[in-house]
């Protein structure tokens, strides 16, 4: 089942500023979750969840010491305590984005009516000073026994803008579709 493109991509046409490799790495990670959810996969939010909340737990330590009631010399206890808390609450927040994030763009679960119980980490990569862009798709749940082997590829950005820095999407949904359509595609089973 092919999805058509959204009629307003043709209408207002993504640019970046091809100086920035930020801008383009962006505007590619916009439309790589673009297509991956209009081929029947949902975003699943919980990681984003899970960081929200440890900002705002975070966020809520640095106000409680910043306007807590007593003055310096009689809260020195509790100013020791929110400072430990904030480390500690901090280093979790940056070793679940080390370690369950690290390039992701798109956490997603299985599309619905599918046999697979897993659903995909959509990763990218865009070196500084380099215009190779690597898109990588895997399992959500690698030791599931029904996830698939990852898949990638790695192309120049070159082929997917043009001189002025407008992305020819079509393109480019090409190469993200056959992507996917790769990933899915059922292993073949040796006898």
């Amino acid at each position: 089942m092919q999805e058509k493109k959204p009629e307003t991509a043709t209408k207002n046409p993504k640019k970046a500023n091809l100086l920035d490799h930020h801008s383009i790495k962006h505007i590619l990670d916009e439309s790589v979750s673009e297509i991956v959810t209009s081929r029947g996969y949902v975003e699943d939010v919980r990681m984003s969840n899970i960081r929200l909340v440890m900002g705002t737990i975070i966020i809520i330590i640095a106000l409680l010491a910043q306007f807590y009631k007593k003055k310096f010399p009689e809260n020195r206890n509790f100013l020791i305590g929110c400072i430990v808390l904030y480390i500690v609450f901090n280093g979790l927040l940056q070793l679940i984005i080390y370690t369950k994030e690290k390039n992701a763009i798109l956490f997603t679960y299985p599309p619905a009516g599918s046999f697979t119980s897993t659903g995909l980490v959509v990763s990218s990569k865009l070196p500084r000073f380099s215009d190779m862009y690597t898109l990588s798709i895997a399992s959500a749940d690698p030791k599931s026994i029904s996830a698939n082997q990852p898949v990638q590829f790695t192309k120049s950005v070159t082929q997917w803008f043009t001189k002025d820095g407008v992305l020819v999407e079509g393109l480019f949904w090409k190469d993200v579709e056959a992507l996917v359509e790769e990933y899915a595609r059922e292993p073949k089973k040796s006898k």
